[in-house]
């Protein structure tokens, strides 16, 4: 079974779309209620949903740093991928990922 996502407001919506059509579990900032909001709000929400938070903010890495608990971060450098490689390499690891290893981990992807 794969893992639950929550993408912030820095990953493109398309990725939500490709991963959905993937069959694959993900919450975006306006499904959550969440435009706008704080990223330890995201990581918080995401947390509650036993989602992993996907993301190009590496303000999620501080959060993460600073001991705050979470399901999860998934972190890809804003340029390292195309969009077509992003939703590849989030899709493999939500597919292969367990919730429970990934609990207070980063993967940088």
């Amino acid at each position: 079974m794969a893992i639950a996502l929550h993408l912030d407001e820095n990953v493109h919506l398309a990725v939500a779309e490709a991963l959905r059509r993937r069959g694959i579990n993900v919450t975006t900032p306006t499904d959550a209620g969440l435009v706008g909001a704080a990223d330890d709000q995201h990581l918080e929400f995401a947390r509650s949903q036993g989602s992993v938070v996907v993301t190009h903010d590496a303000d999620f890495l501080r959060l993460h740093a600073m001991g705050i608990d979470h399901s999860g971060i998934a972190f890809c450098h804003v340029k390292k991928h195309s969009l077509r490689q992003l939703v590849r390499v989030v899709c493999k690891l939500a597919i292969s990922s367990m919730p429970e290893t990934m609990a207070n981990r980063v993967e940088y992807l």
